[in-house]
């Protein structure tokens, strides 16, 4: 009975073991799809194009995942070696912290967490078990250590000093291989735990942009998929005006209507949306609306298109291209940029190596070059540098 105990003790740590060393990868194969693998061919004019512009991505989840972002992987959606390959120059990574079980775009509650059992499966450390401030600061570290470990080719981002360094150093075409950056964001401030003094610990670990709400609702507000679909919370309000107070952008990606009405009436800074479609080109409850695209524009701000099927009704480049259009179209082509929502749980038509694509795609739908600038990244660009600390 004692030798049959130990096989099936042995069998159970066996099978524990497995299970954290694959779950997760398959987790995240299952859930960040690329439909075509790279190589993504382009013609001359697009490559010629590409390689002089200043591309950013205003969002991007890799973060949530355990794979080293310095190795360049078979899966998934971005990497250093990959954001390299495809010409970006700077990379905003959010730290998810809360999703709800059977997420949806129509109504979720608070009262579940798919994240718990990722960061013990992960084998995060212990004290993100619990704390949905502490996950965020751990994500944030993570980033650190890749810049740290990147003998120079990889640096976070935190001030108009630090951007214009990256700008500067980007233009330099004999520095090989050429800098990247990265942007440290949050996706849904239920990460305070209700402590707005967290929002100081979470500017100086380098975050610099971040959502008031995700997939439900919360102490800042309703979420656009929450069960209230209410405004900003008098602790919302305080919030956001810490936000503009330390030079944080606010981004308004999964907010609720209402909420985004109310930031609007408040906001003295300009403000973004991170990833998201317009319902004028795919009606759904993810995007928002022409209304809400002007006034956001109206604030100095952009919008971040996004390359999945909610954002724009298909999964493919012309659709994306016609998101873009679309919203430019609405909103001026100074207040539209690139908000992949890559490695968030996503089906993309291609990997960060095949943004180039989009250059073409624009090209090619007769977009004048000066404005395919502007929205591959020119229009971040320029509210980093109005919303950045100087030092």
């Amino acid at each position: 009975m004692r030798k049959l105990l130990g096989v099936v003790a042995c069998v159970v740590v066996l099978v524990v073991l497995i299970g954290l060393t694959f779950g997760p990868r398959l987790l995240e194969q299952s859930t960040n799809k690329v439909l075509e693998p790279p190589p993504y061919p382009i013609g001359e004019a697009a490559h010629k194009l590409h390689t002089q512009l200043f591309v950013a991505d205003l969002h991007a989840d890799p973060l949530l995942w355990n794979r080293d972002l310095l190795q360049e992987s078979s899966y998934g959606h971005v990497d250093i070696p990959r954001l390299r390959r495809g010409g970006i120059a700077l990379q905003v990574f959010d730290a998810v912290t809360k999703t709800p079980r059977g997420q949806n775009y129509d109504g979720n509650t608070a009262d579940t967490d798919n994240i718990t059992a990722l960061a013990i499966a992960q084998l995060w450390p212990a004290r993100t078990w619990n704390s949905l401030a502490q996950r965020a600061l751990y994500e944030a570290e993570k980033l650190h250590d890749v810049a740290a470990r990147s003998n120079g080719t990889f640096r976070i981002i935190r001030t108009k000093s630090d951007l214009n360094q990256l700008e500067l150093e980007r233009q330099d075409k004999t520095k090989h291989p050429p800098v990247t950056g990265g942007l440290l964001g949050i996706e849904g401030l239920h990460a305070l735990e209700g402590d707005l003094h967290n929002l100081d610990v979470f500017y100086e670990a380098g975050f610099r942009i971040m959502g008031l709400t995700h997939f439900f609702d919360n102490e800042i507000g309703g979420s656009a998929h929450g069960t209230t679909r209410g405004g900003l919370s008098e602790f919302g309000r305080s919030v956001v005006r810490r936000m503009e107070g330390r030079n944080i952008l606010v981004d308004l990606a999964h907010a609720s209507p209402q909420v985004i009405d109310d930031v609007l009436a408040m906001a003295t800074r300009p403000l973004v949306v991170s990833h998201t479609g317009a319902k004028g080109n795919c009606d759904n409850v993810r995007n928002i609306s022409d209304d809400h695209l002007r006034r956001i524009a109206a604030t100095g701000g952009v919008v971040g298109i996004g390359y999945w099927d909610a954002a724009v009704c298909d999964v493919s480049v012309s659709a994306i291209v016609r998101a873009i259009q679309y919203a430019a179209n609405v909103a001026g082509a100074e207040h539209v940029g690139l908000g992949s929502d890559f490695d968030g749980a996503t089906t993309t038509p291609f990997d960060t190596t095949g943004v180039a694509q989009i250059t073409e795609g624009l090209l090619v739908a007769g977009v004048a070059e000066d404005d395919i600038a502007k929205i591959m990244g020119g229009n971040v660009l320029r509210v980093l540098r109005e919303t950045l600390p100087d030092h």
